[in-house]
């Protein structure tokens, strides 16, 4: 399987194209140029986008940062990901093929190393996928627009059999393999065992983890029940004493996990992305990654009850 050589912590780039009704906040076109130089500075060799992140703002905004330094990097892994139609659902062969279009246009590149096929849980029907969008994602890499390809989502029901059925180079999930949640342990192994490579994202779990229990927001959605905070405040409690951030203990959790290889981290600021880095080298000590094995760990969908918006 072609998989580049990437470093173990990748950057996301969805809050750069602006999705407020996600994560409660928007970005300037500014701030995330700001974000990307940021990165490509960073020694992190890896970054993801989609066609859907932003209405494709965070493509653009991708392309125009690379354009601005006279093309990507040497040795940079760019990622991106095949959308639906966002106002019919449909995801068919056709449709993968504009999705592509429509993100090496807004990217200014000829190809990617990396093409992931993207949440077929939000499309119209999932016979479409399987019989007419999958086998397009392969074709396209028979023509050499992609070194590797991937399926990121977040519905494990629906991830399961399409990693049994179709040989992806790589599986992307993400809030489902964190200090609060494990649903994606199955899936990851199963996938592991076939010979694919993991990248986990969203280890903050939406962010929770990073910016503390007064966020109020897990996994994207705001918190109606205060308990549902409890294991958060118990982290934070726990970090408190060892003198770690949460956000630290939160990345490294993934970070240090076997079968990941690589962990994709949302950043909205150029500030975020030194932050990173230094949580990324916190030493932890035995003692506390020892506590925080004893606080509840949730197998379920975290996001079974989310209202999907996508931006």
């Amino acid at each position: 399987m072609a998989v580049p050589q990437i470093t173990p912590l990748a950057f996301g780039t969805s809050a750069l194209g602006g999705m407020p009704d996600t994560y409660g906040h928007d970005v300037t076109e500014t701030q995330a140029r700001e974000t990307l130089e940021a990165i490509f500075e960073s020694g992190v060799n890896h970054l993801d986008t989609s066609n859907n992140y932003g209405a494709g703002r965070s493509e653009q905004r991708v392309g125009d940062a690379i354009r601005a330094r006279g093309g990507l990097p040497e040795g940079f892994v760019l990622a991106t990901k095949l959308d639906r139609d966002m106002e019919t659902g449909r995801f068919d062969a056709d449709r993968v093929r504009r999705s592509i279009e429509e993100s090496l246009t807004r990217l200014g590149l000829d190809r990617v190393q990396i093409l992931h096929f993207h949440d077929p849980e939000h499309a119209r029907d999932l016979g479409e996928i399987r019989d007419s969008a999958i086998p397009e994602l392969f074709k396209l890499k028979d023509e050499g627009l992609c070194d590797a390809t991937g399926i990121a989502m977040g519905r494990t029901d629906i991830l399961a059999p399409l990693v049994q059925d179709f040989p992806f180079d790589i599986v992307l999930n993400h809030n489902r393999y964190t200090l609060l949640n494990r649903a994606s342990e199955p899936v990851f192994e199963a996938a592991h065992a076939k010979g694919m490579t993991i990248f986990n994202a969203a280890p903050y779990a939406g962010g929770v983890l990073a910016k503390g229990a007064s966020y109020g927001r897990i996994t994207y959605q705001e918190v109606s029940d205060s308990a549902q905070l409890d294991p958060v405040r118990k982290i934070e409690s726990l970090c408190a004493e060892h003198g770690v951030a949460p956000g630290a203990l939160a990345l490294q959790f993934s970070l240090g996990a076997p079968l990941i290889a690589s962990t994709v981290i949302g950043v909205s600021k150029a500030e975020r992305v030194t932050q990173t880095l230094e949580w990324a080298n916190t030493e932890i000590p035995d003692a506390l990654w020892d506590a925080v094995a004893a606080v509840p760990v949730d197998h379920a969908d975290p996001e079974a009850n989310r209202v999907y918006k996508p931006g």
